[in-house]
């Protein structure tokens, strides 16, 4: 009972929130009591790239981030937001089936759910990566990484992969810190009074 009274007070809050560049971000109560983005952040912040050139690539794929940027983009949306830890990602994506080694169908299901149209009101897209170091962009419309708030090391992070060829949800702790690559942000749910 507890758990559906918290889905109903997450549903209660807002379903947008606005950043200080006038972005617009909807936002969706899934199902793990948590309030997620469900488009990629855009925050203009150090650290922080964009396609350049291309006005249809930033506004289906937002900004690429590296992980410090990360951090702080997530942050800089407002109180409470933050870049979710590889936990929160994994426990989201368990009730749309799990990450591949986690589910039954090697994270198909899930993929299916959360891609862009998808059933869950995701909508992840194939955003790529950025090489900071050589300055080149790799996998756009192939791959969405994401990154996690969880560390591996001092150089490297956890991020999510979903590949338009695989179809499926893996996961790799070896994202080195200044590769540049999409996020989500999340917030705790809160109880109403």
């Amino acid at each position: 009972m507890l758990a559906v009274a918290l889905h109903q007070d997450v549903l209660a809050q807002s379903t947008t929130l606005s950043d200080r560049d006038g972005h617009v971000y909807p936002l969706k109560a899934m199902p793990d009591g948590n309030l997620w983005m469900t488009t990629n952040l855009r925050i203009n912040i150090p650290g922080s790239y964009d396609f350049a050139g291309s006005a249809i690539k930033n506004d289906r794929y937002g900004r690429l981030y590296t992980w410090p940027a990360a951090m702080e983009g997530c942050r800089q949306v407002g109180n409470g937001w933050r870049l979710p830890s590889f936990d929160e990602w994994r426990a989201m994506v368990k009730h749309y089936g799990g990450i591949r080694g986690d589910g039954q169908d090697s994270g198909r299901a899930a993929f299916k759910a959360l891609i862009d149209s998808g059933s869950a009101g995701f909508n992840i897209v194939y955003s790529g990566s950025y090489d900071t170091t050589a300055r080149t962009y790799h996998r756009v419309d192939a791959h969405g990484f994401y990154w996690t708030a969880t560390e591996s090391d001092s150089a490297n992070a956890w991020f999510l992969n979903l590949g338009r060829n695989g179809q499926f949800v893996n996961r790799h702790p070896d994202g080195e810190k200044h590769w540049a690559i999409a996020v989500r942000c999340v917030k705790t749910a809160t109880k109403s009074p």
